[in-house]
């Protein structure tokens, strides 16, 4: 089953900031994909996934099977095939190979919908109970480390020192700045969604 997806458990774990209570220092990692796959839901959802899916992964096997049979005929019959054969087989060889791309390309779409439907409805009850833990457990942050592009899955809000790093910089350079009126911050940038996996 495709680990890779779109992480809706970010948005969950920066809206669930504002739940935070004290400010303690530990870090902690977690991989949340194998976390949730690894619970008793996630893996009935991976059973059902399994037997839904199965008949057409078996379908498409099968086409790629035939092929290999037709490629094989071809390359051995081809000294003594007419004209018309081969040109009959290389057409049913060729119509064939694009059904089953088309019919893969398919699969794998349908396959990484369901999937991403259950990590996101898993997820968002496993973000609860990561929450309660870490705020029980004096952790400060939590780093997903099965997701490169948005790792740290929550944060106490009150471990935040950029508020304290612009002050002690403003003090250390006085005078350096602009002299009117301060510019207001530049909003922080978006972080970009993270690419959709293909099925392995």
């Amino acid at each position: 089953m495709k680990k890779n997806f779109a992480y809706a458990l970010f948005v969950l774990g920066v809206a669930a900031v504002a739940h935070a209570q004290t400010a303690p220092s530990k870090v902690a990692i977690i991989h949340i994909q194998n976390a949730i796959l690894a619970t008793k839901d996630g893996q009935k959802a991976q059973a059902d996934l399994t037997t839904k899916f199965s008949p057409r992964k078996e379908q498409i096997q099968k086409l790629q099977t035939d092929v290999n049979q037709w490629q094989d005929q071809l390359s051995k019959g081809s000294a003594t095939m007419s004209e018309d054969a081969k040109n009959k087989l290389m057409k049913q060889i060729d119509d064939t190979k694009k059904r089953g791309q088309r019919d893969a390309e398919d699969f794998d779409a349908d396959v990484q919908q369901e999937e991403g439907k259950i990590m996101n409805e898993i997820g968002s009850r496993i973000m609860d109970v990561i929450i309660k833990y870490c705020t029980s457990h004096g952790y400060s942050m939590v780093v997903d480390v099965s997701n490169p592009q948005t790792p740290v899955l929550w944060a106490d809000p009150s471990v935040d020192i950029t508020n304290d790093i612009v002050k002690l910089y403003d003090e250390a350079h006085p005078g350096t700045g602009a002299t009117s009126a301060p510019a207001k911050p530049a909003a922080a940038p978006t972080r970009p969604a993270p690419a959709p996996a293909k099925k392995q």
